[in-house]
């Protein structure tokens, strides 16, 4: 699984010119799914996620995490994340998950970001043309791969 989670003051996705989703302080997350995730990529991610220390504390150094700041999350699946480049010009997505494997995990993922936070966790939907809107606060955007746990 990986992640692209960017600290945000707003963000919103929309679908069809309507808004689904949307948050003020806290994170936007971008998710790749590929077919070797499983209950514990999703588990160790989502743990990660919510205690990243990525949010400032009074003295405006990054020391808190969402859980400490109260912070709200929207999650969004992007099988973009999971391109190959290394050969030509056309990315490859062979690693990415198809709908049928991705969506359960998709779905589990949130739920679990819902349990670990103890709130509603915004999503866009799944396979939608969608359009995010954000505002980076810092900028802060950090990128986890659960499969390189560095």
């Amino acid at each position: 699984m990986r992640a692209v989670i960017q600290r945000v003051t707003k963000a919103s996705v929309e679908v069809e010119e309507k808004i689904v989703s949307e948050i003020r302080s806290g994170v936007l997350i971008f998710l790749g799914i590929e077919l070797a995730d499983d209950q514990n990529d999703i588990e160790w991610l989502a743990r990660k996620i919510v205690n990243l220390r990525i949010f400032n504390d009074s003295q405006g150094v990054m020391n808190r995490s969402l859980l400490e700041v109260g912070g709200d999350a929207i999650v969004v699946s992007q099988f973009t994340l999971h391109a190959s480049t290394k050969k030509g010009n056309r990315p490859s997505y062979i690693k990415a998950a198809k709908p049928e494997d991705a969506i359960p995990n998709y779905e589990s993922f949130v739920k679990r970001m819902e349990y670990e936070m103890n709130k509603k966790v915004g999503t866009g939907i799944f396979g939608a043309d969608m359009k995010v809107a954000l505002s980076n606060d810092g900028p802060v955007t950090i990128l986890i791969d659960s499969k390189a746990r560095e």
